[in-house]
């Protein structure tokens, strides 16, 4: 498979190297890895948010208010409170799920999906593996990125200012 530079460089953006249960973000910081049973995960999380994060469920589309969220902000991991997008990256894609073409560097990691019998690339929260969407190469410039999430898989949090 041939791939773009610009796909390479933004699928890279977010790489992370691990050891020992720590997540040492590519010229940043340090970010402990949460592991929770799934008892643990069940108490945390709503049923809805549970089946997203934990089971790799999908949303109705439409369904989530974070689609006409427009404030300036930052979007977090419903399980684990880590920044993954800010509200600068977000774009209305049209699909019916909040959209992003840039994540936070180094707060997602991304595995091949081949469920449904096509092959898509999932990405999860690099804290704690929750599910939060696909990774698709038709987003908007500067990326052609889309990070198609659930936004069950978010929480919003607006700027101070």
């Amino acid at each position: 498979m041939v791939i773009s530079k610009r796909r390479f460089l933004g699928l890279i953006a977010g790489t992370a190297v691990f050891y020992s249960g720590h997540i040492r973000l590519l010229g940043a910081q340090t970010i402990q890895k949460l592991k929770l049973s799934e008892q643990e995960w069940r108490t945390r999380l709503s049923p809805a948010r549970f089946r997203i994060l934990r089971k790799h469920g999908t949303e109705k589309r439409y369904s989530s208010p974070l689609n006409n969220e427009n404030r300036k902000g930052t979007y977090h991991c419903a399980g684990c409170d880590l920044p993954i997008f800010k509200s600068s990256a977000k774009f209305d894609s049209g699909t019916g799920w909040p959209s992003f073409y840039r994540v936070i560097p180094g707060r997602v990691g991304t595995k091949r999906d081949t469920s449904f019998g096509m092959v898509r690339t999932e990405y999860h929260c690099i804290r704690c593996s929750g599910h939060h969407g696909h990774l698709f190469n038709d987003g908007p410039k500067p990326t052609g990125l889309r990070y198609c999430n659930n936004g069950l898989a978010l929480k919003f949090v607006p700027d101070q200012s």
